[in-house]
Parts: C-alpha cells; structure tokens; sequence
C-alpha cells in the first residue's frame, strides 16, 4: 500500500533532550500497549508508539524511516514516534525507563545490562552480520587480526571493541602486543597517520575514507588502496541492531505483546521496502533530518541492507548459533583491564522468537518477500564529503 510523504519533524524526535520531547509528545499514554493509549484522540484509533533510536537519523535506520514514511506503521494501527540517539542516550535505559515503547542497540551492549538487571528482551534480531570492520592502507600489510601485532590500533570502546578483542585474542594477539588507542567518532586519527588500524562500521566511517581526497593523488581514495579485516569471516562477529522490547510488560500486558508483533511486521515490511527501493529509501531518511550527505546517505542504506539480506530464517529471527557465538565472546573475552561483557548466561528471556515468527507468518500471508534471496546490492557512487 503506497502513501504519500508524511514523515515529518513532529514525529521524529531528535537526540538532544529526547527524553523531556517524549514526555510532552506520550503524554497520558506513557505505554505504546496499555488499555488507555486508545484514549488518544490526536491519533484517532492509533496506539501510541515510541521508538528510541541508539543515534541520531541516518540510513542505519532506515527500515524504520520508511515504514513510517509509508504508512506501514498506520496499517498496523500504530502512530510511531522515533526517538533520535545521541551520545548521552543509552537507548535500554530509555526503555527500561518508561520512556520508550522499544528500542534500538546491539546485543553485547545490552547484555551487560541484563546482567545489571534490565530486564529486555530482543524481540527481532534485525541485523544478521556484523558491520564492524578494522580498516588500514594497504601498505600496512594488515590482512587479518593476526598482523595487528605490534600496530597501532584504534578502538572506540563504549561497547564497540568486543569483536576486535575477539579476533585478537582468536589469533593469538595479546593486548600488551599492540598500542591500542582511544579513536574518535570518526576517521581522522586514521587519515593524518596516527592510527595503522582504525575501527570502521561498513555504513559509515569506511565511506568516510572513501570520500576523502588522498593527497598524494589528489583523487578519493578507493577501496583498492585499504586492507579490511572483516569479523564475519574472522569468525569473532557478534549480533548487533535489534529490536528490544520490556520483558515485564511482554508477560504481563498482552495488548503490549500484540503491539510488539504489529511493530516488528511493519518494521520488517519497511526494511522490505528499502532493500528494494534503496534510492527512495536514503531520501526518506534525508528528510527526517539525517545531517549526512546524499551519496553518504545511499551508502549507508546499501551497506545496511547486505546485513540484513539475504536472510537465513526470515528476517528478525534470532538464530540460535548467532546467539550463542556472541553470548561465548561476550563471557570469554577480556579488555584492557580483564573484564567481560558478562560473567554468565543471560536469562532466557533475553532473547524470544515468539513474536517475530507471528509476524514474519502474516507478512508471508500478505505476500512480503521476508528472505531477500534475491537481493542484489547497487552499485553506489560516494562524492568527496559524502555530499
């Protein structure tokens, strides 16, 4: 079903001072499933949603953009309302806060809070494959983890670093065997010199590079010219974007648990919706906001869709292997000081395929293609700034 253009400001939050927006914004209806959020006469018969993003608006979201965009959310009777991240935003404190209806954020990040008792489960594992990379010039000779001994190798820590210590500690490279370094929110360090591997997500800081003009050529650099260590084949990928949803109101509010598949259907249909229409998918993200280029802005959605597409069991299925290798790293790997991201198995209810299956069973009913067999990603041309 095509609607017309609707996205606008009103329904997209932003990052800084999210939390105060969304008290105005859920007023009387802090509860995206509760009995009294049909009292909402703003939004008709709609159920109020909120959705807390883990960073500002860009194409790493775009699936949810689009199902806004496109009304997917309204077919299912939900009115969503997407919270923007920031860096002073921890998106399963906004949920287990109240302040949101689900949320956005990476399974090792949110096991440690598990552990610290938040009580979340991931209800849709959007993302199959890890996007995080450690990228270097070719003349570094860095290949695999192996080659990072006795490099300098950024990190940006905050829960980011646990795939790298990974592969190290996989390949025999100890901590004291490398100068590991803080890195910035972006590719810098990395540019001037000071950093031989940098962390880079697939969608964003690796085409932050490839929009650089390279000063010996005068010319953007092109992939020719970096090394990629890639996690998925060192074997040290860990789960990254889901959806989480509160583990106390899915078993005690059914009217949450039946928003939760309604949510999770017309978030699918709406990642659906930019695997095939990519182009249109990057402009509806621009016009929520997103501060990054046009071609940056594509990047990201064709990149984000090859973690997704094809899918394995249908997408947002938690796969049970994925699942397990990522709760292993989380318990076995140390960082600097020798801590893990967890000390034992998490709760059963940390993960549940109940409600992405009765979602992905309607939408097959509906005809939505929920594998992507067939994906094939676009060729995609970055300009100098991502512009």
């Amino acid at each position: 079903m095509k609607h017309s253009t609707r996205l606008t400001r009103s329904r997209v939050i932003g990052g800084i001072g999210a939390l105060a927006a969304t008290a105005i914004v859920l007023t009387g209806c802090s509860s995206g499933g509760s009995s009294d959020s049909t009292d909402s006469a703003a939004s008709g018969d709609l159920t109020p949603v909120s959705l807390q993003l883990q960073w500002f608006s860009q194409a790493q979201f775009a699936g949810y953009y689009a199902a806004l965009d496109q009304g997917f959310y309204e077919d299912e009777g939900l009115d969503v309302t997407i919270l923007e991240g920031a860096t002073d935003i921890v998106p399963i404190d906004v949920l287990t806060g109240g302040d949101a209806d689900y949320a956005i954020s990476w399974v090792p990040k949110v096991l440690g809070s598990i552990e610290q008792g938040a009580a979340v489960t991931d209800v849709a594992q959007i993302f199959e494959r890890s996007g995080t990379t450690q990228i270097s010039m070719k003349d570094k000779n860095i290949t695999s983890a192996a080659d990072l001994k006795g490099k300098t190798v950024g990190s940006w820590g905050y829960g980011n670093e646990w795939e790298l210590f990974a592969g190290m500690n996989k390949a025999g490279v100890k901590l004291d065997d490398i100068s590991l370094v803080a890195q910035a929110f972006d590719m810098n360090g990395f540019l001037a010199g000071d950093i031989d591997a940098a962390q880079a997500m697939t969608y964003n800081e690796y085409a932050q590079v490839l929009e650089t003009k390279n000063p010996s050529t005068g010319k953007l650099f092109t992939p020719d010219e970096l090394n990629v260590i890639d996690w998925n084949t060192e074997g040290t990928a860990m789960l990254q974007d889901a959806i989480w949803a509160d583990s106390d109101r899915l078993a005690d509010d059914s009217a949450y648990a039946d928003t939760t598949v309604k949510f999770i259907k017309a978030s699918i249909k709406g990642w659906a919706y930019a695997r095939d229409n990519a182009e249109d998918a990057a402009k509806i993200v621009t016009a929520s906001g997103s501060q990054l280029g046009e071609s940056h802005q594509l990047w990201m959605t064709n990149e984000v869709n090859k973690l997704i597409w094809p899918s394995t069991s249908g997408v947002g299925t938690i796969n049970q292997d994925q699942w397990d290798q990522t709760v292993k790293i989380a318990m076995d790997t140390p960082n600097e000081t020798g801590a893990t991201v967890i000390s034992e198995e998490p709760p059963a209810t940390a993960f549940s395929n109940e409600y992405v299956e009765k979602a992905l069973s309607e939408l097959k009913d509906e005809g939505v293609d929920v594998m992507g067999e067939g994906f094939t990603p676009i060729d995609v041309t970055l300009k100098e700034g991502g512009e």
